[in-house]
Order: structure tokens, then C-alpha cells, then sequence
């Protein structure tokens, strides 16, 4: 199920986009201002934000401009304003898109099906573990603050796993994966990885873990938040 936040001063727009996108399947998120929206999204991750431009505290615009230095989601500003002026602000902030109130919901679903659309073709390489994105064209691991590097075969080995989280995973399977079928060390070479790769994101086990199970192989889990 994803999660969007709207972070919208006005009562009224809140309930209504509550109940029009929990009607159709997503999460949502509520914040009464700008800085109540960033505490909650360092707290839990959301797949789309909406946001409006003129808030308490941080406003839509400055809100805009944190969101896409830490994250890598789509931004759909929503504002009273209708000047070309205005919508190059919101643009020159960026966000991914742009709506003038009075607004039909609908075309606020339209507008947010296209742009998990479009984030879904930039991202195939990409890998969220809640606060973690695995990067697999960059051979990166980042949690929004600061990014890990990994040893290849680590990174390779994290990153065909979380692909298929819940999945099992024998340790013969997984060394033709990441080692190639023509490795000709053994399957211990699996759990000396899995073992660093612990020990690397230890702080990190609310986001997801690795799972050993006795005898065949290995599962990476992602907790539901």
C-alpha cells in the first residue's frame, strides 16, 4: 500500500483528499504544517507528497526544496496562486507537478498515477528498504544523510536479495547469482557475507533484516511500517 502525505493547513482539503485517496487504496498521512510534514517523513517513509504552498512554519515551497535534497519521491504542489510567476517558483523548488485550487480530486489521482509512473521507470534501479535506497546502477547504499559503500560482492549479494524481499534463497542459488556458476570456491563464502552484511547495517535492523534459515539458505525481511 503506498503512503502519501498531504500537508495542507486547511482542514477541509485534508478530509477531503483523506477520503478520496483512502478510497482508493493509499495510506495517507496528514500534517497541519510544513514542519509537522518534515518530522513525519523522518520518521517513516512516503511514497508521494502533497503538499500546499502556503503553510504555518516551513511553507509548500521551502518544504519542496528539503524534500527533493533527501528523498527521491514525487512532489505535487498544491496552491491558491495561479500566476505563471508562482507556478515557475514551485517549478525552480522542485516539484514534480503543479495544481491551482479549487481542484477536482480526480485529476489529483490522474496527475499522481502518471507520476508513480514515471518514478517507477527512473528508479528500476532502485531499491527501497524503508529509510534505506539501494542504488544498483551507482553500486550505492544511501539512508538520506550519508551513503554506504559496499565491497561488490556485498553490494551484489544485499541487492539480489532485497529485489525479492521475503523470497528464500538457497546458498547454491545465490552463489550462481552473485558469484557466477563457474565460482569455484563453496557455499560458505555465502555465509561469511551475509555475516559482514550484518554487521555493516546492524543499526539498521527496524528497516529490514536477514533471515537465516537452517539448512537451506537465506531471506531478507522487510517490516511493514
Amino acid at each position: 500500500m503506498k503512503k502519501v502525505l498531504i500537508a495542507d493547513d486547511d482542514l477541509h482539503i485534508r478530509t477531503l483528499l483523506r477520503t478520496v485517496l483512502t478510497q482508493e487504496g493509499y495510506r495517507v498521512i496528514e500534517a497541519r504544517d510544513g514542519d509537522e510534514a518534515a518530522r513525519f517523513m523522518a520518521e517513516t517513509p512516503v511514497d508521494l507528497a502533497v503538499l500546499d504552498v502556503m503553510m504555518p512554519g516551513q511553507n509548500g515551497l521551502d518544504l519542496c526544496t528539503q524534500i527533493r535534497s533527501l528523498y527521491d519521491i514525487p512532489v505535487i504542489l498544491l496552491t491558491a496562486r495561479e500566476q505563471l510567476s508562482d507556478k515557475e517558483a514551485g517549478y525552480a523548488h522542485g516539484t514534480d507537478d503543479y495544481m491551482t485550487k479549487p481542484f477536482e480530486p480526480k485529476e489529483l489521482l490522474f496527475r499522481m498515477n502518471a507520476l508513480f509512473r514515471r518514478y517507477s521507470l527512473a528508479s528500476s534501479d532502485k531499491i527501497r528498504l524503508n529509510r534505506l535506497t539501494i542504488d544498483r546502477k551507482n553500486h550505492e547504499v544511501t539512508d538520506g544523510e550519508s551513503t554506504l559503500l559496499l565491497p561488490l560482492k556485498e553490494f551484489e549479494l544485499l541487492a539480489q536479495l532485497a529485489q525479492y524481499p521475503g523470497r528464500l534463497f538457497e546458498r547454491g542459488e545465490l552463489i550462481r547469482l552473485v558469484w557466477g556458476a563457474d565460482y569455484e570456491g563453496d557455499e560458505r563464502t555465502v555465509d561469511v557475507h551475509i555475516k559482514r552484511l550484518r554487521q555493516r547495517f546492524a543499526d539498521y535492523d527496524e528497516d529490514f533484516t536477514i533471515r537465516t534459515v537452517r539448512g537451506i539458505g537465506y531471506k531478507l525481511e522487510v517490516p511493514r511500517r
